[in-house]
């Protein structure tokens, strides 16, 4: 889908419709960035069926949240594909923005989606080369002023 779109509905289907193509196209790699991943399908089957098909050598997923207390509690099965596929996942925290400020965002070398207004899920979505790179250089400057987040295992003695 190429232009603006409106509603939670619509941007989960973008979300569906994104990794479908990935694992299909063989995207190399995606950022992912949202304040707490709320709204994301996550929890779906047919989004991790996606994931593992999108999985494999020389793939990478980075993701940039300001928490991740919402996966870990919304998202099962997301949670349990990320464990399996830890070594292509790099999960970023980003203290240095509001929530308000991080941008919900799907970037891909081939296309982008980000949603401007979290309340009524309203953004744009497309694959302009001057759109993702702009996109990439913001979510390159949140990831600078993040630090590792949502650990697979967490160690205890």
């Amino acid at each position: 889908m190429v232009g603006h779109f409106t509603g939670v509905e619509v941007f989960a289907e973008l979300i569906r419709n994104a990794l479908a193509h990935a694992a299909s196209e063989g995207w190399s790699g995606m950022v992912w960035s949202d304040p707490g991943f709320q709204d994301w399908p996550l929890r779906e089957k047919v989004v991790v069926d996606s994931l593992h098909a999108w999985a494999g050598r020389g793939r990478t997923l980075v993701m940039i949240s300001s928490q991740y207390d919402d996966i870990r509690r919304m998202h099962p099965r997301f949670v349990a594909w990320r464990t399996k596929w830890d070594h292509l996942v790099e999960c970023r925290v980003c203290r240095g923005l509001d929530a308000g400020e991080l941008p919900s965002a799907l970037w891909s070398p081939q296309w982008v989606m980000r949603r401007m207004d979290l309340v009524r899920s309203t953004g744009y979505a497309g694959d302009e080369p001057q759109r993702r790179v702009l996109l990439k250089e913001e979510l390159d400057e949140c990831r600078r002023q993040s630090a590792p987040g949502f650990a697979v295992t967490t160690l205890g003695l």
